[in-house]
């Protein structure tokens, strides 16, 4: 199982701050992009916000990571927008 958490205008488009998904990497995939397609494929609100067109940043266990950063049974992954600061 792995812990995913959506964090400011996921938070609000997706109505949840998490959720916890029972982790099969054959159905789901191995990588945060394999994820994120995942989601997507729920359609709605998921492909809106998650799809392809949207910039949207993940961190695996409070990490910054890549579309290609694998995923693993137990991790916490995160969502989030890009943010600047100034």
């Amino acid at each position: 199982m792995i812990r995913i958490r959506y964090f400011a205008r996921l938070r609000e488009q997706l109505a949840t701050s998490e959720e916890r998904l029972e982790w099969d990497a054959d159905v789901h995939g191995v990588t945060i992009a394999d994820l994120r397609q995942s989601l997507t494929a729920r359609g709605g609100v998921w492909a809106e916000a998650l799809g392809a067109q949207e910039t949207v940043l993940a961190a695996v266990d409070q990490e910054l990571a890549r579309p290609e950063t694998p995923i693993q049974d137990g991790q916490e992954v995160a969502f989030f927008p890009p943010v600047t600061g100034g």
